[in-house]
């Protein structure tokens, strides 16, 4: 991640994504998929609460 600060009132902050942070997102786009994937396994799973 990239952070670049300016010298203003009211302060302002950018944050963007390097090189290598932006070769990251496969891998959080697949624990995403994974993560619908898993609510919808709960929900075909669900147990009633007694």
């Amino acid at each position: 991640m990239s952070r670049t600060v300016y010298a203003e009132v009211p302060p302002r902050v950018e944050y963007s994504l390097t090189e290598i942070g932006r070769k990251f997102e496969s891998v959080l786009a697949s624990i995403e998929a994974w993560g619908y994937d898993y609510i919808d396994f709960l929900h075909a799973n669900r147990l009633t609460a007694s």
